[in-house]
């Protein structure tokens, strides 16, 4: 079988290349090739890649060791990432406290305060505003910093350290080991500060964890901060970003949004279906450990699979009329967030920070609109626009 060039091509704004479409009525199972690393099998179904999601027999660590489909010259794994149970799971249980829905909802009054002075500045520095800058990065930024312990007045100098985790190709490999190298010494820096001067944070959590026996070692600490950062920051960012574009795409969706605010839970879960925000599939190549059915055939032991989460979100089998965008839709269980002990562990904070951040801004700008073009930038892991002028 020829492999299909992967990514397939360049597509605009938040639309999805209709191959993906193709593909999952007619080759489930499709053999792709990177630009870099050895073949491998792209899943389109919701079924197949929810369960390339959560059974053990296939593998994250694995890719650690091989030659992985991949878009950059270099492998850029992450500590998670890297790891299958156990070890995963010692890990991600230092931090699950830090994310559970009652810490989350403690942080929602900050979050509401935080998104009205934003929208305030915006509002006295006139139209039109660069939701971008004014809003969907800062805001993110800010919880972000406080869940973490990280100076917000520090936030020009890791910005850009932290968007560079999620770059595929906007960063060679170079500039982005060198930001991440940076990053990483920032923060290794800040536990130092911790081990003095402790605060109800999560680096100072983290430092007792790894001072009280070797639960956690000093570098895993530092990569689980950067991880933390990294992603954390600048994919809710692109989030909020794109949900505000979509819901002024469909402007009776957000009217019913400001009639009846109590959709906004379902409304975020739709959006999260809905957005195709990932720039390719899902980056993290897993491997099977035997062979495994899925519907498309075979994938034997040993071989690689790519999961396309934002067209599993897509599949008219679970979603009817799936690329109808309608906020009272039950989108749970979407794979926008993943599946199983790779779960994103931000999920709930990511959740709340969006509806937050759409109740706020639909609310204050009821006639919100684009003021110009939006632009949209490219050869990152989240798609999302790099500037979005918008006026009221």
């Amino acid at each position: 079988m020829i492999a299909r060039s992967y990514p397939f091509g360049p597509v605009d704004g938040l639309e999805i290349d209709p191959t993906y479409t193709r593909l999952q009525e007619d080759e489930p199972l499709a053999r792709v090739q990177l630009p870099h690393g050895e073949e491998g099998w792209l899943l389109t179904r919701y079924d197949d890649v929810r369960l390339a999601l959560g059974d053990p027999r296939f593998s994250l660590a694995q890719a650690a060791v091989r030659d992985t489909p991949r878009m950059g010259a270099q492998r850029m794994g992450a500590i998670l990432t890297d790891l299958d149970p156990p070890d995963h799971t010692r890990l991600r249980r230092l931090l699950a406290h830090a994310f559970t829905v009652r810490r989350v909802e403690q942080l929602r009054a900050n979050a509401e305060r935080l998104a009205g002075e934003l929208l305030d500045d915006m509002e006295k520095a006139g139209p039109p505003a660069d939701l971008v800058t004014a809003y969907a990065v800062p805001l993110p930024g800010l919880m972000v910093c406080d869940l973490l312990g990280v100076p917000y007045e520090d936030r020009d100098h890791f910005q850009d350290l932290a968007a560079a985790f999620m770059s595929i190709t906007a960063l060679t490999d170079e500039e982005k080991m060198a930001r991440l190298g940076e990053l990483a010494g920032y923060l290794a820096g800040l536990a130092d500060q911790r081990r003095v001067h402790q605060g109800d944070d999560l680096i100072s959590a983290l430092v007792v964890a790894q001072e009280e026996g070797d639960r956690l070692t000093a570098e895993e600490l530092v990569q689980l901060t950067v991880l933390l950062l990294g992603a954390g920051y600048d994919s809710t960012a692109a989030h909020i970003a794109n949900s505000v574009h979509t819901l002024l795409q469909f402007p009776d969706q957000a009217e019913l949004l400001r009639s009846q605010p109590e959709l906004m839970p379902g409304a975020v879960e739709e959006l999260l279906r809905w957005i195709p925000a990932q720039e390719i599939s899902d980056i993290l190549p897993r491997y099977a450990l035997e062979d495994v059915e899925l519907s498309g055939g075979t994938v034997l032991a040993g071989e690689p699979v790519l999961l396309a989460k934002h067209a599993a979100n897509r599949d008219p089998r679970q979603y009817p009329d799936p690329d109808r965008f309608d906020v009272t839709r039950n989108a749970k269980g979407h794979l926008t967030f993943g599946h199983g002990p790779h779960h994103c562990i931000g999920a709930q904070l990511a959740r709340m920070d969006l509806q937050v951040a759409l109740t706020a801004i639909l609310r204050r700008f009821p006639e919100l609109r684009l003021a110009e073009e939006v632009q949209w930038r490219t050869g990152m892991a989240m798609r999302g626009p790099l500037a979005m002028q918008v006026a009221w």
